[in-house]
Order: C-alpha cells, then structure tokens, then sequence
C-alpha cells in the first residue's frame, strides 16, 4: 500500500474563511480506487511553510498531492517555491500559453501579462494539461517521491484528478479497489447504534470487512469497506443491515430523506402538504428541494402563531388553551386540519420551542411535538432536540420525514422514543 498525503495550501482554509473540500474529495476519490490518504495537511501562504511541509511529505510519503497557490496574482508563490524545492526555473510552456489565449478568446476578455504567469512551469515538471481552466497542474518526481502541484479550484482539481493523477497512479503502483458501500440512518445515536449492531459488527469484521460510523446531526451514515474487493459480502452484509434496523435505515449512497420519501409518494400515487410552526417552513423546503416534487407536494401552512393555528388547520382556541401550542392534542389537530384544507393523503405538522428563548421546566427549550395524518392512521411523537435553535430545526426536518418514510411503508414504530 502507497502512503499518500495531501497539502492544502492557503491563509482561507487556515482562518475558516473557505472550507477545504479539497481535501475530503481528493481522499474519497483515492479510497474509491483503492489508494489510502495517511496524511492532510494544510498550511499558510509562506514559503517557510510550503518548503516545510514538502520535506515533511518527502520524508513520509510516497505521493504528495498539493493543492492551492497556483494562481496569476503575487501572493501564490507555490510555484516559485517548488522551483526552489527541486532546484530548477521557470519556463515557458507555448501550449500552456496558447491555452490561456483561447480561454480569454472565448470568453471575450482581455487578457493581461499577469495572466501569462500561468504558462510559466517548472522545467523539471511535466505539465498536466488542464482543459477546465488557465493554471495546469505540474508532476515532479524526487528521491522516490512522486509530487503533483494542482490549483485549488475544486473543478479544476477534481478534472486533473480523474484525467490525470488517478490513472497514473493505478498504473505506477499495485492498486486493489476499494469496495465500499454506505447506508444511512435517522433517529438513532451512534453509541446506540453501535450497541444495537455488536454482533453484527464482529461477524463482518471477523470476515475482514471495515466499517465506519460517520455521524452527523440527526444522522449516522454507515460505511462498509471491503479493501480486498470483495462486493459480494459488502452486499450481504448491508442486506442484513436493512433487515435489522427498518425504522432507522432509510437510503443508500448518496440518497436523502426528501428523495426516499418522495418516490414512495410519487410510486403511490399520493399527495403531501405540511403544517408547520417551529421549522417555519423547512420542512415544505425540504419536500420541495427534490426536481418533480410538484407531483405529490401540494403545500402547506406556517402557522407560527396560534391565531394562523385556529384560522388555517383550525385548532380549537380550547385546545390551545388548555394544552399550549407545543402539545400533542394541537399538533394532531394541526395535521388533521391540514390534511383536509389541503387535500393531501398525508399531512406532517409540528410545534416546538426552538430556542433559545421560551422554555419552561414542563416544556424546556428543544421540545418538539411531531404529527402526521396519513390515509389510515394518525401517530404523534415527542423529542426533545436540545438548545441550539438552527439544530432543533434541522433535526425536527429529518425526523419527521423518516417518521412519515416509516409510515408510508407500514413499518412499526414505536409510542415511546428509544
């Protein structure tokens, strides 16, 4: 196995100004054919920093994949540096430059001489021709080391990727590719789910298998990896998994919840609409989020306040009253009364304290109430979502089309939460 590292080279990545999804899609690329990244780093503009992290890469890794710094203005020194690094200078690329002049030619923009710059390459480096933008990318070889310079523009990285960097690499080095498959799940933690699935964990672990609990809010999605290739059991096993845990496994790969939901309502031919307080419409958002969703989202009410309750999903004034907004007897009158102004086979309503203000000792801040009236049956749930307002929302979203997913397809779901 090659021991790759990546280099993230820019002062926005280390601030937080820009997030560096470079580096996450370049691993994701290499694990997806059979190459591991063992390191990341990612470091400032400066020279002292740039030559510092390749001698460390040099010194631990056999391919260094840089990115950043590579553009026309003064303060991307990237190149000026590896010409240091590996003793050389700069020269001239005429296909490089003729490049460049028909990219501004098409554009219908001048081109200035700084623009030029970028046809300037290493002599030692062999060029990567980049047909998605001005800056190619630049290959060295050094004492065994492989290094590849790329820009930092994600589609410009990612075509050289693909186009250039993954095949060499495959070809250089005795490859096996990753066989890999990931299954998602709502409503449950990640301890508990690893508690849930113990014994299933150790038999494909036994068996060689990996996998990975990749958590996020009000999600876990679950990674199995076969480094030998081995697709026949990383399918057996994610068919057991389903089998195990319905109420909580709801897709695949990249699948969302609005997605799932919306070809079963599309398949069956029914209609949704919402009713929404707390998540002020997120939920309809969400629905709507997914091309063709017109054929099953009719629409839906943001009755924040008590009176819209009453007027729009006619909410009795007594059970506001008597039980307040945030209860399970308004929420289920908030579904049902949305069901029948709309005219949906299904109506999802929730009500909740999003925070931070509002709590009470009965009714702290994250308490939410979920609803939803469907064709045969209506159920009610309770959650509580803790105190940060914009994850209660995010969280009250998923949770309620999985409790609508689950009772699509008749799965069970129990009165109390786990």
């Amino acid at each position: 196995m090659i021991n790759v590292e990546i280099i993230s080279i820019g002062d926005e990545l280390l601030i937080g100004q820009t997030i560096n999804t470079n580096a996450s899609w370049i691993g994701a690329k290499l694990a997806e054919n059979g190459i591991k990244v063992s390191y990341v780093a990612t470091i400032s503009d400066t020279w002292e920093a740039i030559t510092s992290a390749l001698q460390e890469a040099q010194r631990r890794s056999q391919v260094v994949l840089i990115t950043g710094g590579l553009g026309p203005t003064k303060d991307d020194i990237t190149k000026q540096v590896l010409c240091a690094y590996f003793d050389t200078q700069l020269v001239l690329d005429q296909e490089v430059l003729s490049h460049v002049e028909s990219f501004f030619i098409k554009r219908n923009r001048p081109m200035l001489e700084v623009n030029k710059m970028q046809a300037m390459v290493p002599e030692v480096s062999e060029v990567l021709f980049n047909e998605q933008g001005t800056a190619p990318g630049m290959w060295f070889e050094k004492d065994g080391t492989i290094f590849v310079s790329m820009p930092g523009v994600p589609y410009e990285m990612k075509y050289l990727v693909e186009t250039h960097v993954i095949p060499r690499l495959t070809e250089r080095f005795p490859v096996k590719k990753l066989v890999q498959r990931t299954y998602l799940t709502q409503g449950i933690g990640e301890s508990f789910l690893a508690e849930k699935l113990t014994d299933w964990e150790n038999g494909l672990r036994a068996e060689g298998l990996d996998l990975a609990y990749l958590p996020s809010p009000g999600m876990v999605k679950l990674r199995i990896s076969s480094a030998s290739g081995n697709q026949a059991r990383v399918t057996f096993y994610g068919e057991e998994l389903k089998k195990m845990i319905p109420v909580y496994l709801y897709g695949e790969e990249e699948e969302t919840l609005p997605e799932v939901v919306g070809k079963l309502l599309k398949s069956n031919g029914e209609t949704i609409g919402t009713v929404e307080s707390c998540t002020g419409g997120s939920i309809m958002a969400s629905l709507t989020s997914v091309s063709g969703s017109s054929d099953y989202v009719l629409g839906g009410f943001i009755t924040y306040s008590n009176e819209l309750k009453m007027k729009l999903a006619h909410v009795g004034s007594e059970t506001l009253e008597r039980f307040g907004a945030v209860s399970e007897e308004t929420v289920l009158e908030m579904a049902a009364g949305g069901k029948r102004e709309l005219g949906v086979d299904w109506s999802i309503s929730v009500s909740g304290i999003a925070g931070p203000l509002g709590g009470t000792d009965d009714k702290p801040v994250g308490t939410v109430w979920i609803a939803i009236d469907g064709p045969d049956r209506k159920i009610s749930r309770k959650f509580l979502f803790g105190t940060d307002r914009q994850r209660t929302v995010q969280m009250t979203v998923l949770t309620a089309l999985n409790l609508l997913r689950c009772e699509i397809l008749g799965i069970n779901i129990e009165k109390k939460q786990d």
